[in-house]
């Protein structure tokens, strides 16, 4: 029994030997594996760990820089309650109207449907509102020199943006880029046609592209020449390609979006004025009255619908009246040709059916038709 507590005894010592001549090399092993991760492991974010981090522990993050960028204020539209101070003020030469292409200037409005509030909204623009348009110089100053000098100041300011004409290599470049395959900004041009806000819109496409495609749709395509005039001279840009109701809008070679002109935003659709009728109810000269009474007589009146500038009479007798002939002072032919045809006929000819005489207002050849 003694002999075999010495054997375990020797066995248990020589372990232990082993444990305490290793022992050192683990320890500068777990020194240098825990300086290599502190230096290189990866620090999660303080978001993952809601508690306050532990200043015993030696893994801890750096702090972070507080270098972050302002965040931008949301957007907010414009309001006709904020008054602008100053009030905002633009240099187009040319009158503020809610359609250019839906309205002309050259047709006065006999009355108004509301009072004149600006659509631009109280003291929010330096010009006046007419009920019809923001005319660009006082109303009571206007005249026929302004008019001109407005005119030749936007030919100039076109001249200055658009610069030297296009050649046919950039056109086509220009073009393609606008197709629908290569990008998808459109401005679409609806039944209200061309609007004042929509030249603000235009402005912020020409921003990012040389050339915009604009999509027009509704009653404006009836005059795509109108359209294309207006849109020339309101934006001092160039049409540089038009198929169908598909243009391409170039906004020129000089053009500085940083010095792009104000365009005030209409703040809501202006009610439209009362215009006279294109159709009149009443001749020039005569009263409703006479004018109802002269439409009276045409309606009972014996001729029907001329027909290749022709008109038929019911009744042979008025042709056979002298009274009543209203070629009686024309020459011999058309009264032999007269004679010829009526006897032609017979008694009994005349008597089945109703005849109708058809006189030619270009050669006098009376026909008879069954």
């Amino acid at each position: 029994m003694i002999a075999f507590l010495s054997r375990l005894s020797r066995r248990n010592t020589t372990p232990g030997i082993s444990l305490l001549s290793t022992r050192h090399p683990l320890s500068t092993a777990a020194t240098s594996s825990s300086r290599l991760r502190t230096e290189y492991s990866f620090v999660p974010p303080p978001s993952l760990h809601p508690q306050p981090p532990n200043k015993n522990t030696i893994f801890q993050s750096e702090p972070q820089s507080q270098t972050r960028k302002p965040s931008k204020p949301p957007y907010r539209p414009p309001s006709s309650l904020e008054r602008s101070d100053p009030p905002i003020r633009s240099d187009l030469p040319f009158d503020f109207r809610f359609s250019y292409t839906e309205s002309s200037a050259r047709v006065r409005p006999i009355g108004l449907r509301e009072p004149k509030y600006s659509p631009f909204g109280l003291g929010r623009v330096d010009r006046v509102w007419t009920g019809v348009c923001a005319p660009a110089v006082d109303p009571k100053v206007g005249s026929t020199e302004v008019e001109n000098d407005l005119e030749e100041k936007r030919r100039l300011m076109r001249e200055r943006v658009q610069g030297e004409p296009l050649t046919n290599a950039e056109r086509k470049a220009l073009v393609e880029r606008c197709q629908r395959h290569k990008t998808k900004r459109q401005i679409n041009l609806g039944r209200d046609g061309l609007t004042h806000n929509m030249l603000n819109d235009i402005h912020n496409n020409w921003k990012h592209a040389e050339a915009v495609r604009m999509k027009c749709m509704g009653v404006p395509t009836v005059d795509m020449k109108n359209i294309c005039n207006q849109l020339e001279d309101k934006t001092f840009g160039q049409i540089i390609h038009r198929h169908g109701g598909l243009l391409v809008l170039y906004r020129g070679r000089y053009y500085k979006p940083k010095e792009r002109p104000v365009i005030p935003l209409m703040l809501w659709k202006p009610q439209e004025p009362v215009y006279p009728r294109l159709v009149k109810t009443t001749i020039d000269g005569l009263s409703i009255e006479e004018t109802k009474e002269m439409r009276k007589r045409g309606l009972s009146a014996r001729t029907t619908n001329p027909q290749k500038g022709g008109y038929f009479l019911k009744e042979r007798e008025s042709f056979d009246d002298p009274s009543n002939d209203p070629h009686e002072n024309d020459s011999t032919d058309y009264k032999q040709g007269k004679t010829d045809v009526d006897s032609g006929d017979s008694d009994d000819e005349q008597s089945s059916h109703q005849d109708y005489v058809c006189v030619s207002k270009h050669s006098y050849c009376p026909t008879t038709i069954s």
